[in-house]
């Protein structure tokens, strides 16, 4: 799981940090344990592994949904899985403005998704490497003490 080492100086002594890979299991983790964290960062992988899940799921439960057009417990499908839709709007929105303080950026840039060109910037922004290390947003989530 270790894709590289580093040694990082602090206080005269040496803290031996190695980096870490996100899974796609682990993605998926943080994505529901993080679902309300507006505050720290998220990797590549992390948000792109979440991403992954969260359209396949979407896709898979669409295909059901539709199988069950027309009938009485389609409409009761529907209206039970509106907190899910919710809660999917929120732990994906928490998880940009995560990657984007992976950057450097303010999750405030995520509002540009509002505009024609907005999607440009925010997908050089989710394809970038995170700052290396802390950053005003926290620690880099893809290092580990040893």
């Amino acid at each position: 799981m270790c894709i590289d080492k580093t040694f990082i100086e602090t206080y005269g002594r040496m803290i031996k940090k190695r980096r870490i890979k996100m899974s796609f299991s682990n993605a998926v983790k943080a994505y529901f344990l993080k679902w309300n964290d507006f505050r720290t960062r998220s990797s590549r992988s992390e948000y792109w592994w979440a991403t992954l899940f969260v359209g396949l799921a979407s896709y898979l439960v669409g295909g059901v949904t539709e199988a069950l057009v027309f009938n009485a417990m389609s409409i009761a499908l529907l209206i039970t899985m509106l907190p899910i839709q919710l809660f999917i709007i929120i732990a994906s929105t928490c998880l940009v403005i995560r990657r984007l303080h992976d950057v450097d950026r303010s999750g405030w840039w995520y509002l540009i998704v509002f505009t024609i060109v907005g999607m440009i910037p925010l997908l050089i922004w989710y394809c970038t490497k995170g700052t290396e290390g802390d950053n005003r947003f926290g620690k880099d989530p893809l290092e580990q003490d040893q």
